[in-house]
């Protein structure tokens, strides 16, 4: 009797001992590859005229870097791919703000990104 509760606490300790030693890992946050660390993006539309958008792109300090007026194309938001390529525009706008300290408006990047044709 007194083997068998030795055993079962000797075995209740290596279960809750490996527990805690699980619990200290830290935790995986995995974001998606269209997520800048350098800053983020913010897309105004309206549903009246979808065809029309802004793009407005923002460092982490939240101070507004570059924007853009899209017009004559539907952004389609839930797409990898445009997600992808505002992150490219993003970084690419960060540089040039980096450089002049001066938010910029009306580039053609995300255009050109985009390869949107201008009308």
């Amino acid at each position: 009797m007194k083997q068998t509760i030795i055993v079962l606490v000797v075995l209740a300790a290596t279960l809750f001992g490996n527990a805690t030693f699980a619990q200290d890992e830290a935790p995986v946050s995995s974001t998606p590859r269209w997520v800048s660390e350098k800053g983020y993006w913010v897309a105004e539309t309206n549903i009246h005229t979808p065809k029309k958008s802004i793009v407005r792109f923002y460092n982490n300090d939240h101070v507004l870097v570059y924007s853009e007026k899209v017009e004559g194309v539907v952004l389609k938001l839930q797409r990898r791919k445009v997600k992808m390529n505002l992150k490219k525009v993003l970084e690419t706008s960060l540089i040039a703000w980096e450089a002049k300290q001066k938010a910029s408006e009306n580039e053609g990047w995300v255009a050109n990104t985009l390869n949107l044709k201008e009308k």
